[in-house]
């Protein structure tokens, strides 16, 4: 007997790297990439400058080869099938291509008109919620104008992924509330988004999932909601007598203790109540306790990592 009820097999994803690798030597480049990124999920890509975001996008984007390891997009794979999968993603690089003597009217006119079929009202209402003025040269703009060039170019054909490096470089906090807005819009209707950013701050309001990426290994992946639920704390505490930072290591729960005179100072996950046995005893006179932001998880999160195993 056949059950009328069958499970649906997981939607494909959008995008999916596999052992994507790109070594310019030195210690530079990316090196194992493994990502997914499902439909309708806005990713947010984090990392400090130089951590290997833009080359791993421009990977995707077939601007650059890998060494080797596979990436698709669509299922399609990046490199054979290049040109159908440019027509289907918005794209904001991190550098933005100069254009003398035009107007950044011009400009997207000229973009659109290689895209083809692109509303030229919707380009005008993007560029009014921009505060952008189409009729300035695009050479006199301020960066932050030109990125908003950069921004309308990539949202006008409404694209089914949007890819975008550092997309608030240079915007002031309104636009950057417009454009959490059209990000927003975009995801209502339908679209993926792969965005990287080195402040995570800008991305913890739009993104479902965040990976960190540093020294061109992704060094963790997860959603805000179990990223947070580690509720990792930073304790400050004063004690009348001394305390020894290698035995507070023992304390379950208890990283990095610091202990500088009178003054501790350590990351505490989990309860806190062994470490105010130790505190207590150790005659505590102050104490105060905060949780880490969610860039302090990620920076712990790596250093956790990168510590050598013991012994080594």
């Amino acid at each position: 007997m056949t059950s009328t009820t069958e499970a649906r097999p997981a939607a494909a994803p959008v995008v999916a790297c596999s052992g994507l690798t790109k070594d310019f030597g030195s210690g530079r480049g990316v090196f194992d990439v493994e990502l997914v990124v499902a439909r309708g999920e806005t990713f947010g890509f984090i990392g400090p400058n130089g951590a290997g975001k833009t080359t791993t996008i421009r990977l995707l984007m077939d601007f650059t080869r890998p060494d080797r390891g596979h990436a698709t997009i669509f299922g399609l794979d990046t490199h054979a099938d290049s040109a159908e999968i440019k027509r289907r993603v918005g794209y904001l690089p991190g550098e933005l291509v100069q254009w003398p003597r035009v107007t950044a009217g011009y400009v997207i006119g000229l973009l659109a008109g290689l895209r083809g079929g692109v509303d030229e009202g919707y380009i005008h209402a993007l560029a009014e919620r921009l505060r952008l003025d189409l009729g300035r040269r695009y050479e006199d703009l301020s960066h932050g104008n030109k990125q908003k060039v950069g921004l309308i170019q990539a949202f006008m054909h409404r694209p089914e992924l949007l890819i975008l490096d550092e997309p608030t470089l240079g915007l002031d906090p309104l636009i950057q509330r417009v454009f959490h807005e059209m990000l927003h819009e975009a995801v209502a209707g339908g679209a993926t988004v792969l965005l990287s950013s080195h402040v995570l701050s800008e991305v913890e309001s739009v993104c479902d999932r965040i990976g960190l990426i540093r020294d061109g290994r992704v060094w963790k992946v997860g959603s805000l909601n179990e990223l947070r639920a580690k509720r990792i704390h930073r304790v400050e505490a004063i004690v009348t007598e001394p305390l020894d930072a290698m035995r507070l290591r023992e304390i379950p729960g208890v990283g990095d203790p610091r202990c500088d005179g009178r003054l501790l100072t350590c990351s505490v996950q989990g309860s806190i109540g062994p470490l105010l046995q130790a505190l207590s005893a150790a005659g505590v006179v102050e104490l105060d306790s905060r949780e880490l932001s969610l860039e302090e998880v990620f920076l712990h999160e790596y250093e956790t990592a990168a510590q050598p195993a013991p012994g080594h």
